[in-house]
């Protein structure tokens, strides 16, 4: 008797979650269609306005109206994503299986932090994905893959402007760092490959470091122009560099003047942008040609 009530109540909990999910993945105008059908149905009934066959004749009538958008919409849907999913290969399978993963994550873990951290990485995803869509590529500040990896595919033009200005960790402490090396690195193979290489740097203080740092570039076949500070408008100070007129990279600042944050892009309204702020800075530098 026991195990029957429990048979029953699991039986009418699972059918109420049924009805749910039909509800959740009704299209809000198919419901409010079908209830407005239903409630004109009884209304009619009730009035004598009309007979109840007639009532119900066009009680049913609404719900196949309604339930006919609900397949038109639903369709429409289908159609929407299958449109989307056009494209390489392993979008579709992995579009799939990454909406299960978050599915079966907010599901089976409701109410806890594993729901809660799904919800905000699928969050993040869409907002990195967005900005691959505009062409950029957003990275933390210690990674580099795409500020060395476009210097090795430099074809002809390579443009930088650096502002070396007093910060808590040291002027030309990027250049020393481990990916400042590898930049450079990457400088001289272009340069070597017959890449036309430009830098600015803008300075505070011209120190014998700097100095050094622009005889070596010089010396490895790089242009290098310098320009003091005070000279141009602040909002021309930007640490950047071009790739043949094509692609950019920005580094953007901590409040110590670190770079927190790196931006690839070839989205072209960025491309120049920064285009004229190098163009700007490199007329007012001074270069020994």
């Amino acid at each position: 008797m026991t195990r029957d009530a429990a048979r029953l109540r699991a039986r009418g909990s699972t059918s109420f979650g049924g009805f749910l999910r039909l509800v959740t993945h009704t299209d809000p105008v198919a419901l409010v269609g079908i209830t407005l059908s239903i409630t004109l149905s009884i209304a009619l009934d009730l009035s004598n306005a009309a007979s109840g066959v007639e009532s119900l004749l066009a009680g049913l009538m609404g719900i196949t109206i309604s339930l006919l958008v609900d397949s038109l919409a639903r369709a429409e849907r289908r159609f929407h994503l299958r449109t989307l999913l056009e494209g390489p290969p392993w979008l579709a399978q992995t579009t799939t299986e990454l909406a299960g993963a978050i599915r079966d994550a907010t599901e089976r873990h409701a109410g806890t932090r594993v729901a809660v951290e799904a919800q905000r990485r699928y969050e993040q995803f869409r907002l990195e994905a967005e900005q691959l869509a505009y062409g950029r590529i957003i990275r933390r500040g210690d990674e580099d893959e795409d500020l060395a990896g476009a210097t090795r595919t430099c074809l002809h033009r390579l443009d930088g402007l650096t502002n070396v200005m007093p910060r808590v960790s040291g002027e030309l402490s990027w250049w020393r760092s481990e990916i400042g090396r590898r930049y450079w690195e990457a400088n001289v193979e272009a340069l070597q490959r017959g890449v036309q290489v430009t830098r600015v740097f803008v300075y505070a203080n011209l120190t014998e470091e700097l100095s050094a740092l622009v005889e070596k570039q010089r010396a490895a076949g790089a242009r290098v122009g310098l320009l003091p500070l005070g000279v141009v408008s602040p909002h021309l100070h930007v640490n950047l560099t071009l790739w043949d007129l094509s692609s950019c990279w920005e580094g953007r600042m901590t409040a110590h003047g670190e770079i927190g944050e790196n931006q690839f892009s070839v989205n072209r309204t960025d491309v120049a942008r920064l285009t004229r702020v190098f163009d700007l800075c490199a007329s007012a530098a001074t270069f020994q040609d």
